[in-house]
C-alpha cells in the first residue's frame, strides 16, 4: 500500500496562500515591490499609471569602479517589506493611493554606449508619453542624459527643470574625449536645448572635482550650484527651498536626478567614485519629499548605485527608500487631490 508521505509528515493540511504581491520580497517575481510588470504602453495608459519604474542597467560610461549596471536589479530588491505600504513620515500608504507599475528595463547590450542610450531614450519616452511619471534605475549617471530628454522632449523643451543632487558636477566636456561618459551628461543636456542651464541647480557638490575651466562654463549657462559646505552652514530644508525657487524660475515641471554619491559613503559605500563629507541618508530623503511635495515632477532618476562595493544592502536600500519617499509624497498630492499623472496639453495646476 502506497505510503501517503504528506499525511505522514503533517503537509496535508490546508494552508493559507498569498498573492505575488504580499509574499516576502524574495519569494517570487523580482520587480519592484513587488508591483506588476508592464511593459505595453497601451496598458499603461489604459491602467492610467502614476509612477513606472523603468531600468537603465547600463554602466560603460564610468571613469572609475563599475557595477551599476548591476543597481536597477538591486534597488528593486532592497527592501524587506511586502505588499502595501504605510508611510511613517507622511502617513500615506503610496501604492494605494497611486496606480504604480514596474515597466521593465531598457533593451541595452554592454560594450555599446550609443545604442544603450538610444534604447534608455526610447524607453523613458514610451513611458512618459502615457503620462506616467518614470522613475529610473541606473546605471551610471550618462543614463541622465538619454532620460532627461526623454521626459524633456514629452513634457517640452525649456518647461523642465533639473534639481541634481550629486557630490560632483558631471558638467566635464568629455571624459578622455568621450562626450557621453558619466562626468558628462549635465553638459550635454544643457548643450542640446533639452534643460535650460538657468534652471540647472545642482546640490551637495563637494572635493575636488570639477576644476575652474568648468565652473566658468558653468557660471556662463547660468547654472547655479549649492556646495556641501553651504549645507552645513545653512542646513539642508534651507538650501532645497532655494534649489526648488531656482529649478522653478520659468519651468512648469521638475526632474529629479538622484547620484547615490551625493550621500557621505561611510552611509552608502556602493558607488563607483566615492566622496567623503557628504549628506546623510536622512538628510536626502527629506529632501525628495520636500521636493516632490512642492513641484510638478515630470520624472525622477537614481543612478550610481554599485553593488559589488556595497555593505549589507546599505547603499541599495537608500536608493531604493529614496524611490519611495518620491512615492509616498506623489500620493500625498494625489489623496488631496492634486494632479499627478500627466496629460498632453494639461495647464500647470
Amino acid at each position: 500500500m502506497p505510503v501517503d508521505f504528506a499525511a505522514r509528515n503533517g503537509w496535508d493540511r490546508e494552508y493559507e496562500t498569498y498573492s505575488d504581491f504580499d509574499l516576502p520580497i524574495y519569494v517570487g517575481p523580482s520587480t519592484f515591490q513587488k508591483l506588476p510588470w508592464v511593459t505595453d504602453p497601451a496598458e499603461l495608459r489604459a491602467r492610467r499609471v502614476d509612477a513606472a519604474i523603468v531600468g537603465a542597467p547600463f554602466d560603460d560610461a564610468v571613469s572609475h569602479r563599475p557595477g551599476a549596471r548591476f543597481g536597477p536589479r538591486a534597488i528593486r530588491e532592497a527592501n524587506y517589506g511586502s505588499g502595501s505600504l504605510n508611510s511613517l513620515q507622511l502617513d500615506v500608504e503610496p501604492l494605494v493611493e497611486l496606480v504604480v507599475v514596474d515597466a521593465g528595463d531598457a533593451n541595452v547590450v554592454p560594450a555599446w554606449t550609443e545604442r544603450a542610450h538610444a534604447l534608455i531614450y526610447r524607453k523613458v519616452r514610451e513611458v512618459a508619453e502615457t503620462g506616467a511619471i518614470p522613475f529610473v534605475l541606473g546605471g551610471d549617471h550618462s543614463i541622465t542624459w538619454p532620460s532627461a530628454t526623454a521626459v524633456a522632449e514629452v513634457r517640452r523643451p525649456g518647461s523642465v527643470g533639473m534639481v541634481h543632487f550629486d557630490a560632483h558636477a558631471d558638467t566635464a566636456n568629455d571624459d578622455w574625449g568621450v562626450l557621453a561618459g558619466h562626468g558628462t551628461p549635465m553638459r550635454r543636456l544643457i548643450e542640446s536645448g533639452a534643460i535650460a542651464g538657468r534652471n540647472f541647480v545642482q546640490v551637495g557638490l563637494r572635493g575636488y572635482w570639477p576644476p575652474p575651466s568648468t565652473f566658468a562654463w558653468m557660471k556662463e549657462q547660468g547654472l547655479r550650484w549649492h556646495l556641501m559646505r553651504e549645507i552645513e552652514e545653512r542646513g539642508a530644508e534651507a538650501v532645497i527651498a532655494d534649489a526648488i525657487a531656482e529649478a522653478l524660475d520659468g519651468p512648469d515641471y521638475v526632474y529629479l536626478s538622484l547620484d547615490i554619491d551625493v550621500i557621505d559613503p561611510g552611509l552608502a559605500p556602493g558607488t563607483g567614485t566615492p566622496e567623503p563629507g557628504g549628506m546623510l541618508t536622512r538628510e536626502v530623503l527629506r529632501a525628495i519629499r520636500q521636493i516632490v511635495g512642492q513641484v510638478e515632477l515630470a520624472g525622477m532618476d537614481v543612478v550610481e548605485v554599485s553593488p559589488p562595493y556595497d555593505h549589507a544592502e546599505t547603499t541599495a536600500m537608500a536608493a531604493n527608500r529614496a524611490v519611495l519617499e518620491a512615492l509616498s509624497a506623489l500620493a500625498v498630492k494625489k489623496r488631496d487631490g492634486r494632479r499627478v499623472r500627466w496629460e498632453v496639453g494639461a495647464e500647470r495646476s
